[in-house]
């Protein structure tokens, strides 16, 4: 492979899953694989570095991302991703060229070219307050920033664990509170199937897990921020009494 570029992509994955991984020949390539149950693992290129963990839970293998990454700069996959080449190297420049930018979040498409989301239309600083739909797959940090502050995704949340999802939105939120910037920037830079484990559902497991959410981020604040994150446009279709049972964290 020609690992030319600063970059590594940290793959998360499982065993039996492994093989699905689309690789990006221009960048460096970490395989974390959540193996509790000891399945074979496939036999990649010697220039891919694999990690195994003994346990599962998404926010486990971004953990092991940072801490086996040695390049400048980190994006998260999965083995249903298929990155953009031209956006990682959109993404590079970028960086390369606001240094004082850690977290920079970008957008998607879906399998038919359509964005994913409803992304804002132009660029701006992130903050607690827009950063809440954030995709893992959506970021690249700066890995010498994450590391100086300490901050690592909480591992009580994420696919894997009880409240699963919102790792990604707890990892931004301790980012800015630690003093790090981040910055949206309106660059393509993967592919993913439409549905994943943070489309929002009328359930009352999504609820309560979206609710634990808006509580680790906000604290005491969190029944103000969760109603507005209700009323934001987009108007979330949740349900009434599913939303007042969100808004109060039931």
């Amino acid at each position: 492979m020609n690992n030319s570029l600063p970059l590594t992509i940290g793959y998360s994955t499982l065993a039996n899953r492994a093989k699905n991984i689309k690789f990006v020949s221009s960048v460096n390539s970490l395989v974390i694989v959540q193996n509790p149950e000891a399945n074979e693992i496939p036999k990649f290129n010697d220039a891919i570095k694999v990690v195994e963990l003994k346990n599962r839970g998404v926010a486990k293998s971004r953990n092991a991302a940072i801490a086996n990454s040695n390049s400048k700069y980190l994006i998260f996959g999965d083995d249903d991703i298929e990155f953009n080449e031209s956006g990682i190297a959109t993404a590079i420049n970028y960086l390369d060229s606001n240094l004082h930018i850690s977290i920079l979040l970008m957008q998607a498409v879906d399998e038919t070219g359509k964005l994913r989301k409803n992304y804002p239309g132009k660029s701006h600083p992130l903050k607690l307050t827009n950063s809440a739909k954030a995709a893992t797959y959506e970021m690249a940090i700066r890995v010498s920033d994450i590391k100086a502050v300490g901050i690592r995704f909480d591992e009580n949340f994420g696919a894997g664990a009880a409240n699963y999802l919102g790792d990604e939105y707890i990892f931004i939120a301790d980012a800015l509170r630690a003093g790090l910037k981040g910055q949206f920037e309106p660059i393509v830079i993967a592919t993913h199937p439409t549905q994943s484990s943070g489309s929002l559902r009328n359930s009352t497991a999504d609820r309560g897990a979206r609710a634990k959410v808006f509580t680790r981020v906000f604290g005491i604040l969190a029944p103000v921020m969760r109603f507005l994150f209700l009323v934001k446009p987009p108007f979330k279709k949740f349900g009434l009494v599913n939303s007042l049972l969100f808004i109060f964290g039931k």
